[in-house]
């Protein structure tokens, strides 16, 4: 019994399925005849709201951007309907120069269903529809949240549709974006009957012809040579007919497609001129860059040269400062050596005045006071005299005349 359900189950995946990938390859190739369809009709006439070709378009591209769209769950666990507006809104918000925020901004459109009929004909108006759609199916994260498994936008046809679309941009649409033409809340239908329309085999109409002739053969027994001869000028006429229709269909089979691949030569040629000019633009950029680069450099090393030079030269002029200070400061005073021979001899002729009589009774006469007192003076520097010297004359001189 397990094995019935499995294979019950697995039948029932394979059918969906394959319900699924019928109703992708259904809405792509009926997109794909819509757009031809638009392009022919606008070699004769403008396309807007009234035409049947347009509101077929748009009534495909609505179903195909609402295949498989996830509902919007509430606080309650219910699951509410969605629109495509929502994927839209979030998914082409960073497209450069959108109208996102313009439709929202829009009084007259209200609803969510309005607001995503009026970014298709705004797109359309400014050309970048196939732009708007390649950019959302870049999102593939967002794709992923509002659409479940099978559904256009995640498969491989994705990438057709994005494609397909690029013809409409050889159209100038004119459109008016009522809220009163755009609020209905009408599910849109599609016709498909400007599609359906059947081709006859070579091998279907040689059968036909010979069952014809058969008939005529079999007819012809009763009939005349005259009505024999008319059967046979309608069948050759009716051969020729069918294959005039042919010939003609597989005409405007070629013409749709020559149009459609020079639109996308002539976009292509659009987007190559573009490139080749924003990168001759960038190369200015790098070349600019490089000069002033090459510039700035040069004055730095300038002004480095210059910074060094002016080191050097303060350096140079503290150090003969220095010397100089050095120099000056050793002339103008006395070493310490000579200070020191300077102290000593003062301070012996101090004591020798202090010492008292027996000073005096050690000398026999004032010559030879005098004398001793020319040695202990030649014992000194006579260019580094100081005061104190003169001084000690000076008690010297005192200390003898009070002796006498």
């Amino acid at each position: 019994m397990a094995s019935i359900n499995l294979g019950f189950n697995g039948a029932r995946k394979k059918a969906a399925a394959r319900i699924r990938a019928v109703e992708r390859r259904n809405l792509i190739t009926v997109c794909r005849f819509s757009v031809k369809t638009l392009i022919d009709r606008s070699c004769f006439e403008t396309i807007d709201d009234t035409s049947a070709e347009f509101i077929n378009f748009v009534s495909i591209l609505e179903h195909m951007l609402s295949h498989r769209l996830k509902g919007q769950v509430s606080w309650f666990g219910y699951e509410s309907p969605r629109s495509f507006w929502d994927y839209i809104r979030v998914a082409c918000i960073k497209v450069p120069h959108s109208c996102i925020h313009s439709i929202e901004n829009m009084e007259n459109v209200r609803s969510s269903r309005a607001k995503g009929r009026a970014w298709i004909r705004v797109a359309l108006m400014e050309k970048r529809l196939s732009e708007y759609i390649s950019a959302a199916l870049r999102d593939f994260k967002n794709t992923r949240r509002f659409y479940e498994e099978g559904a256009i936008v995640l498969g491989e046809e994705a990438g057709l549709l994005a494609d397909t679309l690029i013809g409409l941009n050889a159209i100038d649409f004119s459109f008016c974006l009522k809220g009163e033409v755009l609020d209905e809340s009408c599910p849109v239908v599609i016709d498909y009957t400007p599609y359906l329309k059947f081709t006859q085999t070579s091998d279907s109409i040689s059968s036909d012809e010979e069952e014809m002739r058969t008939l005529g053969s079999s007819g012809s027994e009763a009939g005349t040579p005259e009505s024999h001869m008319a059967a046979s000028l309608m069948a050759d006429q009716s051969t020729w007919y069918s294959k005039s229709k042919r010939l003609e269909q597989k005409y405007r089979v070629v013409l749709e497609q020559k149009g459609y691949l020079e639109e996308l030569v002539r976009l292509r040629e659009a987007q190559l001129s573009e490139t080749v000019a924003q990168n001759k633009s960038l190369l200015q950029r790098l070349t600019d860059t490089e000069i002033s680069h090459k510039l700035e450099k040069e004055q730095l090393e300038i002004i480095i040269l210059e910074l060094q030079d002016q080191l050097t030269v303060l350096k140079n002029h503290d150090m003969r400062s220095r010397q100089e200070l050095t120099s000056h400061l050793t002339n103008q005073w006395p070493s310490p050596g000579t200070l020191d021979t300077n102290a000593v001899a003062l301070d012996t002729l101090l004591y020798r005045k202090c010492t008292g009589p027996w000073e005096e009774k050690s000398f026999q006469s004032l010559e030879q006071l005098s004398a001793d007192m020319s040695l202990s003076q030649t014992s000194l520097d006579p260019a580094q005299l100081n005061p104190h010297s003169l001084d000690g004359k000076a008690g010297l001189t005192h200390w003898h005349r009070e002796g006498l």
